[in-house]
C-alpha cells in the first residue's frame, strides 16, 4: 500500500467466523481461498470442526462459545479488519456470542444464514435459527439465504421468480439489512439469477448458468466471501455484487480435479465481471 494515502495504509482484512470445512470445498477454506484471491488478508474464527468432502458430512465437533469469542476478540484488538462474515454457527450459543462481540465491534457485516450443505447435512441447530433471525440479522449489513435458507426463515415454499422477489423484500423489511437472495437452487436454466433488495428496491443479479459437472460445493460461501472481500476493498456495493457474481463464475468455470470424479472450484485466471448484470427491477 502506497506510503501517502493513510486510508490505505495498512493491508485490507477481512474476518470469516464459520466452520471449518476438512475437504476444503466450503467453510473457512472457501473464504480464506477467495479472500486472497481479491487481495484481502484473511482472518479466521473457527466455530466448528466438520470432517467433510463434497459428497457427505461425516461429522461436526462444535468450538466452546469461550473459544469462538476469544478468536474475535483476539483478531481484533491487532488487525484493522474492514469486513467480517459469519457462515456455518451451528448453535444458539454461538449464534449470541457472535452477535455481542459484532454489537461491541459495529464491523461491516456480512452474514451467511448457512443451514444445509451441498450434500443435505444440517449445519445449523433448530434452536439456533431464531437467534439468527432476533440477534444478529439486525446487526448485519447484508444477509445472503440461498433459497432452501430462504424458505425455512420465512416458513414458506418459494417457487419462481415472483416468489424470490417477494421473498428478497420481505428479508429486506424484516431485518433492516441488504439482501442477496441466492437462487443457485433454483430449476436449471439459461441463467443465474440472485435477487436483491436494498434500501426497498429489488435488483437481479445475473450471469449464464454454466453445466453442474460436480463443482458446485461451496458456491453460497464462495459468492458470500467474495462479497465480504469485494466490501473490505471499499468497492461501491453495485461493483461488488458484480465483481462477487464474476468471481463465482470463473470459479466454476476454471474448477480443478480434486480427486478421481471430484470436481472442485477455483479461483480464476481470467476476469468475468462484463458476463454479469446487475438490473433494477
Amino acid at each position: 500500500m502506497t506510503k501517502n494515502n493513510p486510508k490505505n495504509e495498512i493491508y485490507p482484512a477481512a474476518l470469516s467466523i464459520a466452520g471449518s470445512d476438512s475437504g476444503g470445498g466450503a467453510g473457512i477454506q472457501a473464504d480464506l481461498r477467495t479472500f486472497n484471491a481479491f487481495g484481502v488478508y484473511g482472518c479466521t474464527a473457527v466455530t466448528a470442526v466438520t470432517s467433510q468432502n463434497p459428497k457427505k458430512v461425516a461429522r461436526i465437533d462444535a468450538i466452546p462459545v469461550e473459544g469462538v469469542v476469544s478468536q474475535i476478540e483476539t483478531v481484533l484488538e491487532a488487525i484493522r479488519v474492514r469486513c467480517a462474515k459469519t457462515g456455518m454457527l451451528f448453535s444458539a450459543e454461538i449464534v449470541s456470542a457472535v452477535a455481542a462481540c459484532m454489537a461491541r465491534h459495529e464491523l461491516p457485516l456480512v452474514v451467511d444464514p448457512v443451514m444445509v450443505s451441498t450434500s443435505g447435512g444440517m449445519l445449523l441447530k433448530e434452536d439456533a435459527v431464531e437467534a439468527l433471525k432476533n440477534e444478529l440479522f439486525p446487526l448485519a449489513d447484508w444477509i445472503t439465504p440461498n433459497l432452501p435458507e430462504a424458505e425455512l426463515l420465512l416458513g414458506r415454499k418459494l417457487k419462481g421468480e415472483a416468489d424470490y422477489i417477494d421473498a428478497a423484500r420481505e428479508c429486506h423489511e424484516r431485518w433492516g439489512a441488504a439482501v442477496l437472495l441466492k437462487s443457485g437452487h433454483a430449476p436449471a436454466g439459461r441463467f443465474a439469477n440472485d435477487f436483491i433488495c436494498r434500501e426497498g428496491c429489488v435488483y437481479r443479479l445475473s450471469s449464464k448458468r454454466l453445466p453442474d459437472r460436480g463443482q458446485s460445493h461451496g458456491t453460497g460461501c464462495t459468492l458470500s466471501s467474495a462479497l465480504a472481500a469485494a466490501l473490505a476493498l471499499e468497492m461501491p456495493w453495485k461493483s461488488a455484487l458484480c465483481e462477487a457474481k464474476a468471481f463465482v463464475l470463473g470459479s466454476l468455470a476454471e474448477y480443478v480435479e480434486i480427486g478421481p470424479g471430484v470436481p472442485a472450484m477455483y479461483p480464476p485466471v481470467d476476469d468475468r465481471v462484463e458476463q454479469v448484470r446487475l438490473e433494477k427491477l
